[in-house]
């Protein structure tokens, strides 16, 4: 899971494994395979490193 901030201001954890792509529209526009997108404050960049520590991680734990 990674932490994202919603534009209103509420904090959701999201799984980074549903991502299917992230978008600047100017706001960041994240769409899940589900179908569902949600608009966070983060950048596409900061995104993009929260989802690669997470498989860092999860991958470290597989590995180790």
């Amino acid at each position: 899971m990674i932490m994202v901030t919603r534009l209103n201001g509420t904090v959701v954890h999201l799984n980074a494994e549903l991502i299917e792509s992230i978008e600047s529209t100017p706001d960041t526009l994240i769409t899940l395979y589900t179908g569902k997108k949600i608009m966070v404050s983060e950048s596409t960049d900061e995104i993009t490193f929260r989802v690669m520590r997470y498989r860092r991680q999860v991958n470290q734990r597989v590995i180790g």
